[in-house]
């Protein structure tokens, strides 16, 4: 099954020759699972010709927030409405969790509680999961059509699912406790504080179960559709 990454925003350059960029990282995390990729990057004004050309989509993280005015934004809600009127299968993860959500009527604030950083446990309908975050932007208000799959106390959205139309997670799970650490040198401080960037620090060396949320990726996009 061919994905096709959209492509909302870069690693930073320093970052990017040992982790790679954000396609990369989803490509490491879903291998083995039966899907191929091409992507898009939709953040340099590169969209593809329409939302037939990949069987699903993946909209990655970025810097921007979805309620920012940039001019590859609207032709992106655009395209998310499309795919989820056609039913072909979109998964956000981070900014895309919450454009998927803005394009369908949720809404997306920068986060009065402040940011969520490092490893962070989720409750997924009773399964608690240990992903990496790096976020302040939340989906405050979920759209019609969207059900709550995963929460916390601080992020009370964390993931949601539309059917069998978008799969979506506020979480990184495509990004290693060691990029995470990268994160924190060349783009946290200063602007996260730093007793929150600390804390995150002491937490890298916990376990993360990333492979349990690329498993839900996967099994999502490939479920049968009529």
């Amino acid at each position: 099954m061919q994905i096709g990454i959209l492509q909302t925003g870069h690693a930073p350059d320093a970052l990017i020759a040992e982790s790679g960029d954000y396609p990369s990282m989803f490509e490491r995390l879903l291998a083995g699972r039966g899907l191929s990729f091409r992507t898009w990057a939709v953040v340099d004004g590169d969209m593809p010709g329409g939302i037939h050309d990949a069987e699903g989509w993946l909209i990655t993280g970025s810097r921007h927030g979805a309620y920012e005015d940039h001019p590859w934004i609207p032709p992106l809600e655009d395209f998310i409405r499309a795919a989820y009127a056609a039913r072909v299968p979109m998964v956000g993860i981070c900014f895309g969790h919450q454009i998927i959500a803005q394009a369908l009527g949720g809404r997306v604030e920068k986060y009065r509680g402040g940011w969520s950083v490092g490893p962070t446990d989720y409750d997924f309908g009773g399964e608690k999961l240990r992903l990496n975050a790096w976020h302040q932007d939340q989906v405050v208000a979920i759209p019609e059509g969207a059900s709550v799959l995963a929460t916390n106390a601080f992020c009370e959205n964390a993931a949601l699912v539309y059917d069998d139309r978008a799969l979506t997670v506020q979480a990184h799970p495509e990004f290693r406790s060691d990029f995470v650490d990268g994160l924190i040198a060349r783009r946290g401080r200063g602007l996260v504080p730093d007793p929150l960037l600390d804390a995150a620090v002491s937490r890298l060396d916990a376990p993360i179960h990333d492979a349990a949320i690329a498993d839900r990726i996967a099994e999502f996009f490939r479920q049968p559709r009529g």
